[in-house]
């Protein structure tokens, strides 16, 4: 069984590569991340969770 790590995403990339990361480790649209990540970022605390998460989380291994 191959473990799931989560990387920041090379090919679903907007800003930081974030959703596209969170939405390619759980198997779903990108779009629907973004779409809710938009809505906790109307909260305020948003934008700074998202710019922790790009921090944090490390980029997705180049395939060779």
């Amino acid at each position: 069984m191959e473990s799931k790590k989560l990387y920041r995403s090379k090919r679903e990339r907007m800003i930081c590569g974030v959703c596209g990361g969170i939405a390619e480790y759980f198997n779903i649209d990108p779009t629907l991340i973004r779409l809710g990540w938009v809505l906790v970022a109307l909260t305020g605390s948003g934008l700074i969770a998202y710019f922790a998460a790009a921090i944090i989380i490390p980029d997705e291994p180049a395939a060779y």
